[in-house]
């Protein structure tokens, strides 16, 4: 009982002495609050027919009337099954960021090493609008980059941004060109904190630079890509909204309709409140079951996990 009531004391010591760092943290914590928390008010507008005129409280309740009506629409197994054919890839190519960072220490520090860098990470600078842009020109079948290089052989250039069946190959792959650079960065950071006397030990037992790779970098990579990848499988329906948008037209319709351009089209344009926050909310709470699946699932096979 007496260590007990040793806890509140020490908690208020602790603060006391650390009341800089917590001053620091107290602006962060007001924006999330503020910013995070109490819109989660406005989930009750996925259980209401919602009315601007009546606000929140004043509309009459619905119930689960719009979540029936996404799960019976014609829209649903089509959005999710983009969205997922888009999240899926998109893991797949999760390892490219990893075997980058392991190129990437595998280079001598020097002049090239950091232009490598460099030039990985200043496309992950180009704003999403910019970006599909390039991808409309470069892509485009009659004066883009594509298409003169099947004139040269006298052919025709197929529409790769007008393609249903190669939109999430486009969307993906021009993705990765993109991002991973960036998303070296971290792995880049675990390797450098490698103990250099592990490196010293396996060459002095005759390891090769694969076998360094293999039996250093790689387990070290693990709990840093596991943390990561879990991340990432919690958000499997939450691809972002923009540049699905800004690459969706009416030839790839049928392949780039994913729930949140789905959302947006419902919700702003048709101002279908209730039924655009039914659909959003069935999405996260998704997304939450995955992370927390996933996170048990790694916690069972490798012991890394997020809590």
């Amino acid at each position: 009982m007496k260590s007990g009531h040793r806890y509140p004391g020490r908690t208020l010591g602790q603060i006391k002495r650390n009341w800089g760092l917590y001053a620091l943290l107290f602006p962060a914590a007001v924006l999330t609050l503020l910013f995070a928390y109490k819109p989660m008010y406005g989930v009750l507008i996925a259980f209401k027919d919602y009315s601007p005129a009546l606000g929140i409280t004043g509309s009459p309740w619905a119930g689960f009337k719009y979540f029936e009506k996404f799960f019976h629409s014609y829209q649903f197994s089509s959005t999710i099954k983009n969205t997922l054919i888009i999240s899926v890839y998109s893991l797949v190519t999760f390892p490219i960021p990893v075997i980058l960072a392991l190129m990437v220490n595998q280079m001598r520090p020097n002049r090239f090493r950091r232009f490598f860098q460099t030039v990985s990470y200043m496309p992950h600078f180009i704003s999403t609008v910019v970006m599909v842009g390039l991808m409309m020109i470069l892509l485009s079948p009659s004066t883009g980059l594509v298409g003169n290089l099947y004139s040269l052989f006298g052919k025709e250039a197929p529409d790769l941004m007008g393609s249903a069946g190669l939109f999430s190959s486009v969307y993906v792959w021009s993705d990765v060109w993109q991002h991973v650079g960036w998303d070296s960065i971290i792995f880049i950071a675990a390797l450098s904190a490698v103990d250099p006397s592990l490196y010293e030990a396996a060459t002095v037992d005759g390891a090769s630079r694969w076998h360094k790779v293999r039996y250093i970098d790689i387990p070290m990579l693990m709990p840093t890509a596991i943390t990561l990848l879990i991340l990432r499988v919690g958000g499997l329906l939450g691809v972002g909204f923009e540049k699905v948008y800004l690459m969706q037209n009416d030839l790839n319709a049928t392949s780039s309709e994913i729930l949140s351009t789905y959302v947006y089209k419902i919700g702003l344009l048709s101002s279908q409140y209730s039924f655009s926050s039914a659909i959003n909310l069935f999405n996260t709470v998704i997304n939450f079951i995955l992370l927390i699946m996933v996170n048990q699932i790694s916690k069972k096979l490798s012991e890394n996990s997020l809590w």
